[in-house]
């Protein structure tokens, strides 16, 4: 099973999304804030993280640095998730190790297809 690492410190936007993953047979762990998520990265080995930005104690982009840089978590790949949509946003998260970008609200079809382009395979029952 596809296990996916859902660091999101918005209650509504992490109960709406983990509840749509899981319908898609993927599996979901969750991580609150930016610290808990790099740990998690660690411990819960996912296959992709996807990483709020605008996150408490480390943000999006201090905790995706911290992920790529620690050669245990370097190749799980991160799709940045925000509502930073203003030009060179997109940029600055690939610029701090980000594998792709998505903006919210989520679209959920184009993330499930980010989802499968960057892990390479469809979740599994």
């Amino acid at each position: 099973m596809v296990k996916i690492l859902l660091v999101e410190d918005n209650e509504m936007n992490r109960d709406m999304l983990s509840r749509r993953l899981i319908r898609k047979k993927f599996e979901v762990v969750i991580a609150v804030d930016g610290a808990e998520g790099v740990d998690m990265s660690i411990s819960e080995a996912p296959d992709i993280i996807l990483m709020d930005m605008s996150l408490p104690i480390l943000d999006g982009w201090q905790a995706t640095q911290k992920i790529k840089a620690d050669p245990q978590t370097k190749n799980i790949p991160v799709i940045a998730m925000t509502a930073h949509a203003m030009a060179g946003d997109r940029e600055k998260c690939l610029d701090a190790g980000c594998d792709d970008y998505d903006t919210k609200p989520v679209e959920f079809a184009r993330l499930l297809d980010k989802i499968k382009n960057l892990i390479g395979k469809e979740p599994t029952k």
